[in-house]
């Protein structure tokens, strides 16, 4: 059974794969080897063998770390930074997360007081997923290894769907299907004779105090804070690579990283051929300045057609937009050329308020106060990528902003013109209940949310939601590890996050995108990644498929497969299909695209993980990787998981 779970999420670890079982617990892990490659293999236990790790992901600090523990007496066999966290472990208990400089999800048993401890990274760059079936505890880094176990089956949650739709992405703790959760960002969870405790062990935190230096001191904070974050990112046994959008955040990573490499610099990238969504030309600026060795993967809307079904398996959960399939593609042609890690610049926005959706929350919140000058002049450099922002459609913006300048959802003020995108998406699904309760009650219950301003709340908003959510699971780590790639966001050193939150409360407020980042390197990049208008990273969406017609479109244009679905309401959504079937694509708007591709996705998920899962993922072998039995001590487990 553990073979077979680990067989269903191979692509994630192809290195080898272990297992270590015993009475109470099975566990296994398939490794992507990046640190300590020839004694660095898992399940690892400490040398008492009182507990055994799973261990998923990388610990950036893991040398000071070490060093450290050492000075304690802790003896080391490995280089590894899986040995670091379980010495860790040994030395203080869960107290050792908040040390952690890493992205990772760990799995710990305790074989002396037959405990399990499952716990995850501060910011979610890690997936891990748990459940029970029939008494026992399950849990994985993909939900699809859950197939593998005997008894279970998978079964769409309406609930939680219409969350997702509202929201455009799972909650902290949500996924698509019944009786499955996620562990939450920097949280752990103790099982124990059955019974389970959740505990938090970092919270986010916004409200720190305002940095003290000049603006000066503070530019040049930033600068040193990001170069360590990069040089700390770049270490293992393997080359690292860059994702290099031609924007500013990636233009700074390549920048640094081609500083700190000890070879030539290799960047990657996605071209398209509507000009709309491309940025060629800022990539290959960027890498010839920097003399990176650079590769460019142009994506057809037939790619994005074709391997749609298979992005939408690796990710685990509806989309709202077809982005991260072209993320899919590239991380095969980085695997491909013998790539295992690459850095991206994922988190810079929300650290350094780089959304427009900072500058509308102020501009709404200043509305009453502003003369229809004010307002026309602050509208027209808000969103320059949408067309319906532009001077056309002014009258239509000045209303929509003048109904939504007064909070209606307490605590989401930020986030309530979005939504309306969502509440239209949600109208697909049956369930008629409230799709913002999960997330009212998250910012109800979260100590302090109440006194941060409303950028605060919006940066808060976005660390929780869209950016594990979406960004940096679905768009970014399922995509690159459905290929055996590592995804590295020096943005999201704590360190970072911690000197931008108190930075923004001297010198930056949200109205002046990423002004700070930018002071700290001009005169390094090339200008024209410091004044270029923000180009946010898009795809081709609905049209994609209405000119390609897949196969898997009959999901949704056949009346029986469209009512298969129990958690559709097929009148509303036969009505959405036939629109974007029949009207051009300038006419349908981006409630309506985004709502077909939530709708397309969940159909294509439907049948992959509930009516078909054997046809879909296989059925569940042993992992085609070289296997390793750690441990055998079992008679029989009431805990199974498998992770990577």
């Amino acid at each position: 059974m553990i073979t077979s779970m680990l067989g269903l999420i191979r692509h994630r670890g192809p290195d080898e794969a272990g297992y270590y079982l015993d009475d109470g617990c099975a566990m296994g892990t398939v490794r992507l080897a990046v640190v300590d490659i020839a004694e660095g293999a898992q399940p690892m236990a400490d040398p008492a063998q009182r507990y055994w790790i799973c261990f998923n992901g990388e610990l950036y600090n893991h040398r000071e770390l070490r060093a450290e523990l050492e000075r304690l007496g802790r003896v080391f066999r490995t280089r590894s930074d899986t040995e670091v966290v379980l010495q860790a472990w040994a030395q203080w208990g869960p107290a050792c997360l908040p040390r952690f400089n890493g992205a990772f999800a760990l799995a710990v048993r305790d074989a002396v007081t037959d405990e399990l401890v499952l716990a995850r990274d501060r910011f979610g760059k890690r997936p891990l997923f748990y459940t029970e079936c029939g008494g026992d505890f399950l849990f994985a880094s993909e939900m699809k290894a859950f197939h593998a176990f005997p008894g279970f089956r998978f079964a769409l949650d309406p609930a939680q769907l219409l969350s997702i739709y509202a929201a455009w992405t799972p909650l902290p703790d949500g996924t698509p299907f019944a009786g499955i959760r996620q562990l939450p960002p920097g949280s752990l969870l103790t099982v124990r004779d059955g019974r389970r405790l959740l505990e938090t062990y970092e919270e986010l935190r916004l409200d720190v105090p305002p940095f003290a230096g000049t603006e000066a001191e503070a530019v040049a904070r930033v600068h040193e804070t990001l170069r360590e974050s990069v040089e700390l990112r770049l270490g293992g046994d393997v080359e690292v690579a860059v994702y290099l959008s031609g924007g500013l955040d990636s233009t700074i990573v390549t920048r640094l990283a081609a500083e700190l490499s000890p070879g030539r610099l290799r960047t990657f990238s996605v071209a398209f051929d509507d000009p709309a969504f491309d940025e060629s030309d800022s990539q290959r600026v960027v890498a010839s300045r920097f003399g990176t060795r650079h590769s460019s993967l142009r994506v057809t809307d037939a790619d994005i057609a074709r391997h749609f079904p298979s992005a939408v398996r690796h990710a685990e959960v509806p989309a709202f937009r077809t982005a991260f399939v072209p993320m899919y593609l590239l991380s095969r042609q980085v695997r491909d050329e013998g790539i295992k890690v690459v850095l991206s610049g994922e988190g810079a926005d929300e650290a350094f308020l780089g959304y427009s959706l900072f500058r509308e929350t102020l501009l709404r919140a200043a509305w009453n106060e502003l003369s229809p000058d004010e307002r026309a002049a602050r509208i027209a450099g808000l969103h320059p990528e949408l067309s319906h922002f532009g001077p056309a459609h002014r009258a239509s913006v000045m209303g929509l902003m003048h109904q939504f300048s007064t909070e209606r959802l307490p605590g989401l003020f930020s986030h309530e013109m979005r939504y309306q995108n969502g509440r239209f998406a949600a109208r697909l699904l049956k369930d008629r209940g409230d799709p913002f309760a999960g997330l009212l009650a998250l910012v109800r219950e979260t100590p302090g949310y109440a006194e941060l301003t409303p950028v605060q709340k919006a940066q808060w908003l976005e660390y929780k939601t869209l950016l594990p959510g979406y960004l940096l699971s679905t768009q970014g780590e399922r995509m690159s590890l459905a290929h055996g790639v590592e995804n590295r966001c020096p943005f999201l050193d704590p360190a970072v996050v911690r000197l931008a939150a108190s930075v923004n409360l001297r010198f930056d407020d949200g109205s002046d995108e990423k002004a700070i980042l930018k002071k700290a390197f001009r005169g390094e990049l090339p200008e024209s990644s410091l004044t270029r208008p923000k180009q946010p990273y898009r795809a081709p969406g609905s049209a994609v498929f209405k000119d390609q017609r897949p196969d898997y479109l009959e999901l949704l244009l056949s009346d029986t497969e469209l009512r298969a679905l129990d958690c559709v309401e097929p009148v509303f959504a036969r009505k959405l299909t036939d629109k974007i079937m029949s009207t051009p694509a300038a006419q349908i708007s981006t409630k309506e695209d985004q709502a077909f591709v939530y709708l397309l996705s969940t159909a294509v998920l439907n049948q992959q993980f509930v009516t078909n899962p054997e046809s879909h993922m296989g059925t569940p072998s042993r992992a085609a990787v070289p296997m390793r039995t750690v441990a055998d001590r079992r008679d029989s487990s009431k805990l199974a998981g498998a992770l990577r």
